[in-house]
């Protein structure tokens, strides 16, 4: 699954670290979601594009575009 969380992170100049504490999860996990090796829950999903303004399609996409 690809995603945005990079470039979101970036924009809102914040850490891996950071976001993990925020989610309540490690930041080894936050790492292998951004790099499409993990898929987040459902719940997780909906937290992190919450925590950005932006939706969850804005956020994720399940194929190449």
């Amino acid at each position: 699954m690809k995603n945005k969380i990079k470039v979101f992170r970036a924009m809102h100049d914040l850490t891996q670290e950071a976001l993990a504490q925020e989610m309540g999860v490690a930041r080894q996990t936050i790492l292998a979601i951004e790099k499409g090796k993990y898929d987040p829950s459902l719940d997780l999903a909906f937290k992190i594009a919450r925590r950005f303004g932006v939706s969850v399609d804005e956020m994720f996409t399940c194929w190449e575009q």
